[in-house]
């Protein structure tokens, strides 16, 4: 029988029921019933090693809410699908919605289900958006010489076995005109033994990495994430050729502070993740009432953590995917009046367009109606 390694244990003996989280948690009567039923429409999953980083003396810990249920993921309003993504599914398991780029979703799974997730619909409740032929998929970018990379996500990419990335590989690197391939994963956050422990991994991405560039876009949130063991995650990736990019989320409650997102940046530098995005919330249904920060105040803390950075730090950009394309939050240019730009748009028209809104004080994202041209 095949001795499995640490970071297999940790996923096998993953906490999956609402029940037992709230035993580890110590929470009793209405409070443990509530979170099963929140776990029953939104699945819950967690594990040994993220779990070890929340304070269970604070009620407020920013680790705990990113990945355990709270009642008002059941509150009404939000939408499920806030990015358009089922808009620009041209096979199964594949986004085209920029030019440059394929997204595809590997599989519905993680090792950690977060809270704030935008593909609350898809994760963990098999819902068919996930996975398709390789070889189909492959064949597609193939025929759109304007395809120059693809994105595999999911879920989370590194939670296919490594056979099935290395037919993602395979696939992909053969194809001449793309110039690299992503991953995007949360492992290094919350099972970075997934990567410092493979060594099959570690091998599959040096190989292939000698084509085609590899990086990999992860998600720190909180400088606490940043821990020994995610830092041994990096370097193994780092010691294979990969790049490694950070899209932090702003969230309430988590690192909507000035302070707490400039550590983040800092250690994430420090330790050769270079900060690429920093994401407005998306109003998904069971996240927008709870994590979502006001544009004018997400503005001011982005900007007073970005003025604490380095150069390299100061790169990162404050962007929300939008339906229309990925929007950069440029600044407000007066009190109440916000200028943006398209960073990526999907209709040509957009590209690098700018355009300025009113907004109040409490308003968190940009209907369809805010984005179109004062043409």
């Amino acid at each position: 029988m095949r001795t499995l390694m640490k970071w297999q244990k940790i996923l096998r003996e993953s906490y999956a029921d609402g029940r037992e989280v709230a035993e580890l948690l110590g929470l009793e009567g209405a409070e443990a019933e509530r979170l099963q039923k929140i776990a029953e429409v939104y699945p819950v999953l967690t594990n040994s090693y993220y779990m070890s980083l929340i304070d269970r003396d604070d009620p407020e810990d920013p680790i705990r809410k990113m990945s355990i249920p709270s009642g008002w993921e059941m509150e009404d309003g939000g939408a499920e699908d806030t990015s358009g993504e089922a808009s620009n599914t041209v096979l199964p398991g594949m986004q085209h919605k920029y030019r440059q780029t394929a997204l595809i979703l590997s599989t519905d799974l993680c090792a950690m289900y977060c809270r704030h997730c935008f593909r609350k619909r898809l994760v963990g409740l098999a819902s068919g958006e996930a996975v398709g032929n390789i070889a189909e998929q492959a064949a597609y970018v193939q025929q759109h010489n304007e395809i120059t990379n693809v994105l595999i996500s999911g879920g989370d990419a590194f939670l296919n076995s490594n056979g099935r990335i290395e037919q993602y590989l395979q696939a992909f690197t053969a194809i001449d005109h793309l110039d690299f391939i992503r991953f995007g994963t949360r492992t290094p956050v919350v099972i970075p033994q997934r990567i410092s422990e493979d060594g099959e991994l570690q091998r599959l991405l040096m190989k292939y990495g000698r084509e085609k560039q590899i990086y990999v876009v992860t998600q720190f949130n909180h400088p606490r994430e940043v821990t020994p063991e995610a830092m041994e995650a990096v370097r193994a990736l780092v010691a294979c050729g990969v790049a490694v990019r950070n899209q932090t989320v702003l969230l309430a409650g988590v690192n909507d502070d000035p302070m707490v997102l400039a550590d983040l940046l800092r250690r994430l530098t420090t330790i050769n993740v270079q900060p690429y995005y920093i994401f407005q919330c998306r109003p998904v249904r069971g996240v927008h009432n709870h994590f979502q920060v006001p544009l004018l105040e997400g503005c001011r803390i982005v900007d007073a953590a970005k003025g604490l950075q380095n150069g390299q730090g100061k790169t990162v950009r404050y962007v929300m995917s939008h339906p229309t394309g990925k929007i950069e939050i440029l600044g407000e240019i007066e009190p109440g009046r916000m200028l943006f730009k398209y960073h990526q748009a999907k209709h040509a028209e957009d590209a690098a367009r700018i355009f300025g809104r009113t907004l109040g004080a409490e308003q968190t994202w940009l209907g369809e109606d805010e984005v179109v041209s004062d043409k």
